[in-house]
C-alpha cells in the first residue's frame, strides 16, 4: 500500500532531489515499502488544503500547521518539524486527532552554531560595515578600528544550552572566551567543568556578558523575555545575537536600546513576523546585522536532518515508538 509524506512548502530542485535520493537510498532496509513524496508547489492555503487530503505523513518548518491546515489532513499519522521549535503547529488539535508530532534535535545544531560564532565575529568587528564602505568606494579603516570590538577572551552568554548552545560553547573555546548559560535546569557540576561553561540566573547572565547569544525555544515562558528592563542591565558595548526566534526578544525595545544604549550591536537572524516589513528599523541600522532565518540552512547539512525525519516516519510506520529526543506528543 502506497503511503504519502507531504513536504509542506515549496522547495528548492536541489533539496527536492537530496530527499527523493534518500527515500530512495533508505530503501527497504530502513523504511517500509510504499512509501512515497509529494511536493507542493505554492504556501497557498488552498493547495496545502488539497495536497493534505491524501498526506499520511507532513514534514513541515517555515510553513506552519494550524488548526485549519490539520483539520484538512484525514490520515495523517505523523507531522514532523525538520527543526525544533513547535510553536508553528497547533498541539492541541494534533492530540486531540491522535497525530504524533515530532522534531529533529540535533540535526542543524553545528550549522547554527557556526552561524552564531560567525555573527558575533562579524557585528563585533564591524565586517559587513567594511564591506559596505569598500563597495561605496571609501577607506573606512579607522572608522572600523574605532568600533571593532574582539571576540577572544571576552564573557560570553548562551540563553539555552540545548543541542545548538552545546555547540556554540564548544567553538567558544577556541577563543578563549569565559562562557555563561542559563538554563530552567543547570547541568550537573561535572559536565559543566568538562563543557567549562558556568550557569546563571539571567539576570546575572545578562549583566555580566559581553556578548550574548539566544539559543533557547519560543514557549510562553520566553515569549518577549528580552525586553526593556532586560536589555537597560547589559553592559555598555555589548552585543545581542539571536539565532532562536524573533518572538523572545521585544523588537521595539531592542530597536531603542540599539539607538540609545546600552547595545553596541546585535546580529539577528529570525523575526517576528517572517519575513519582516521592509520599513522595519533593525534592517537599516549600521549597528545591526540581518539574515532570513538562515543560521540552519547548509546545504551540506540537508541530508542528515532528512534522514532523521524518514527514519521517524519509518518507526511511526511500523508501529514502533519514536525516540524520546525527537517526540514532541
Amino acid at each position: 500500500m502506497t503511503e504519502t509524506i507531504l513536504i509542506l512548502q515549496p522547495v528548492a530542485a536541489e533539496l527536492r532531489d537530496i530527499i527523493v535520493a534518500e527515500l530512495r537510498d533508505m530503501g527497504a532496509a530502513e523504511l517500509p515499502p510504499g512509501l512515497v513524496a509529494s511536493f507542493t508547489g505554492s504556501a497557498e492555503t488552498a493547495e496545502l488544503k488539497a495536497k493534505l487530503a491524501d498526506a499520511d505523513y507532513v514534514v513541515f518548518w517555515d510553513v506552519g500547521l494550524p488548526a485549519e491546515l490539520l483539520h484538512a489532513a484525514p490520515r495523517l499519522k505523523l507531522a514532523h518539524k525538520w527543526g525544533v521549535g513547535v510553536e508553528n503547529i497547533d498541539l492541541d488539535v494534533a492530540r486531540a486527532r491522535g497525530v504524533q508530532v515530532a522534531r529533529t534535535p540535533g540535526s542543524n545544531a553545528v550549522p547554527v552554531a557556526e552561524f552564531a560564532v560567525g555573527l558575533m565575529i562579524a557585528i563585533g568587528r564591524r565586517i559587513v560595515t567594511a564591506h559596505n564602505s569598500m563597495a561605496e568606494g571609501r577607506w573606512a579603516k579607522n572608522e572600523i578600528w574605532r568600533r571593532s570590538i574582539m571576540l577572544s577572551g571576552k564573557t560570553v552568554g548562551i540563553v539555552g544550552l540545548g543541542a545548538i548552545g552545546k555547540e556554540v560553547a564548544r567553538r567558544l573555546t577556541g577563543f578563549g572566551c569565559t562562557v555563561l548559560y542559563n538554563t530552567r535546569t543547570p547541568l550537573p557540576r561535572a559536565e559543566e567543568i568538562a563543557r567549562g561553561v558556568a550557569h546563571r540566573n539571567l539576570e546575572d547572565l545578562l549583566v555580566q556578558s559581553d556578548f550574548v547569544c539566544l539559543c533557547c525555544p519560543l514557549t510562553p515562558q520566553t515569549r518577549g523575555m528580552i525586553a526593556a528592563a532586560q536589555l537597560a542591565t547589559m553592559k555598555p558595548g555589548s552585543i545581542l545575537v539571536n539565532v532562536a526566534r524573533g518572538g523572545i526578544v521585544q523588537e521595539a525595545d531592542l530597536i531603542a536600546a540599539l539607538r540609545d544604549g546600552p547595545l553596541a550591536g546585535a546580529a539577528i537572524d529570525v523575526f517576528e513576523p517572517e519575513p519582516p516589513d521592509p520599513a522595519n528599523p533593525l534592517l537599516h541600522m549600521d549597528n545591526v546585522i540581518v539574515t532570513p532565518h538562515c543560521a540552519s540552512t547548509a546545504f551540506e547539512n540537508s541530508a542528515k536532518g532528512i534522514r532523521q525525519w524518514l527514519a521517524n516516519i519509518g518507526r511511526v510506520a511500523r508501529g514502533e515508538a519514536l525516540p524520546e529526543t525527537d517526540r514532541v506528543m
